[in-house]
């Protein structure tokens, strides 16, 4: 006698992803570690296997249901559908074709689990170690390894964001990191600061307004997201500062998009950047899904031209906190109300899609997404070392056409550009990195 698969509802923030998924712009977290050495292909595959069973939530498909079924539905599974770790062919376009493949291929949810390691050797020319002029930004080298042709190794996790975000899976691969080299990969503690009672921030821009739009720049013909990843310095702030490195990061992307859009002519707008804020526990316990909560964080055209940057810093810190502090559903009451089980879940999902684009003009300007400082070592044993680079990229679907991801890891920020083809292309992602450094830089007050 066999027993029928665990089934769970959808959640609000899983079914209205669900409403509106579109092959041209898929739904994808990518995510892509670097390693210094070399990893055993087969001993990964058991490893990142035992990871999945260890964390069973993840084991899940999308069950099948009549058009008039109530809810979309979750169907856990003893095994995965798949095989989920792949080995493709290394080469010099390897790391390039990992990446689109992340953007333009999303894991199916018809089978469990719904995401993808891809593991890319990544051989490189290493120069002998001379002294003072030493390549800054090479990677650290493998600890048994001594050679000038040097082997690392990048993996890239791509996640169906309809079903888990990227915090979850990280938790997954940490734990397959720990099966594999049988090195501690328990989670850092949190930065401690001290806890302060939010005060309401003082004159804070309607959320009523139509934000900006980020300006159009030279969009691309082919569909779909481009990305662009860049290494760079993390900021410095004075000792006791009321503000934090996200809050740094937030008024950045906020000078870096106002001064765009100077740049191409756009008629000033107050902005408001989406920021997710993840409340779960990093260890074992972690739940996994999709977790986080987006609050808005909102700023006026005239506080980002010509910005006294102590003050606007402060500002933000003071909102952040606020927005942190206050209690709400993931998506937002209307979301909860809207996936209520009352009507069939076809009709829902063309009601979702349409208010959707009527609500198009309200959407924020884009997505500051800051996973902070990468909590796992994700440290994979000694043959192949530590990670010494985590990206993260977030979907950039159109009207907000434009997201950025920050983490830290090793003591170096690592920052991903994602947009839409339909808003820019890859010149003017370039450009835009180069503003986020420029603007980064100016957020160093007092240092």
């Amino acid at each position: 006698m066999t027993t029928e698969p665990l089934r769970i509802p959808f959640p609000v923030v899983d079914e209205v992803a669900r409403h509106c998924l579109q092959e041209e712009e898929p739904e994808t977290v990518h995510i892509e570690v670097h390693l210094p050495g070399r990893l055993d292909h087969a001993r990964l595959r058991k490893a990142f296997t035992e990871a999945l069973h260890r964390h069973p939530r993840i084991l899940m498909r999308e069950a099948p249901g009549t058009w008039h079924r109530r809810r979309y539905e979750w169907e856990l599974t003893t095994e995965p559908d798949v095989e989920v770790v792949s080995f493709p062919p290394p080469g010099p376009n390897a790391l390039r074709d990992a990446r689109t493949r992340a953007l333009v291929e999303a894991p199916p949810l018809s089978l469990s689990p719904p995401i993808r390691l891809e593991v890319v050797d990544n051989q490189r020319q290493v120069p002998p170690p001379q002294g003072r002029g030493e390549l800054r930004d090479q990677p650290p080298p493998a600890r048994t390894r001594s050679t000038t042709a040097q082997t690392s190794t990048v993996l890239f996790l791509t996640i169906n964001h309809t079903a888990l975000d990227g915090p979850a899976c990280l938790r997954v691969l940490a734990t397959a990191a720990e099966l594999y080299g049988g090195e501690d990969n328990a989670s850092a503690p949190a930065p401690t600061r001290p806890q302060e009672p939010p005060t309401p921030p003082q004159d804070t821009p309607s959320n009523w307004s139509k934000p900006a739009r980020v300006a159009p720049g030279a969009p691309e013909r082919s569909p779909g997201n481009g990305l662009l990843v860049t290494e760079l310095d993390l900021p410095h702030r004075p000792k006791g500062s009321p503000y934090t490195v996200n809050d740094q990061l937030m008024v950045t992307t906020a000078l870096t998009i106002a001064h765009w859009n100077r740049e191409h002519g756009a008629r000033p707008r107050p902005l408001r950047i989406t920021m997710p804020v993840d409340d779960r526990p990093r260890d074992t316990t972690m739940p996994i899904g999709n977790g986080t909560r987006l609050v808005e964080v909102p700023f006026a055209p005239e506080e980002l031209d010509r910005p006294d940057l102590g003050v606007l810093l402060r500002r933000t810190a003071a909102r952040t906190r606020a927005l942190k502090s206050l209690p709400r559903p993931q998506l937002g009451h209307g979301a909860a109300l809207l996936t209520a089980p009352v009507t069939p879940v076809s009709w829902r999902a063309a009601l979702t899609r349409g208010l959707r684009r009527a609500a198009a003009p309200w959407t924020s300007t884009t997505l500051l997404s800051n996973i902070g400082r990468v909590p796992y070592p994700l440290d994979f044993g000694e043959e192949a070392g530590r990670a010494h680079a985590v990206w993260f990229s977030a979907p950039a679907r159109m009207p907000r056409g434009l997201t950025v991801t920050t983490a830290s890891t090793a003591g170096r920020l690592h920052l991903a550009l994602r947009w839409s083809r339909a808003l820019l292309g890859h010149g003017d992602g370039a450009h835009l990195r180069d503003l986020f450094e420029h603007h980064l830089h100016s957020t160093e007050v007092g240092t």
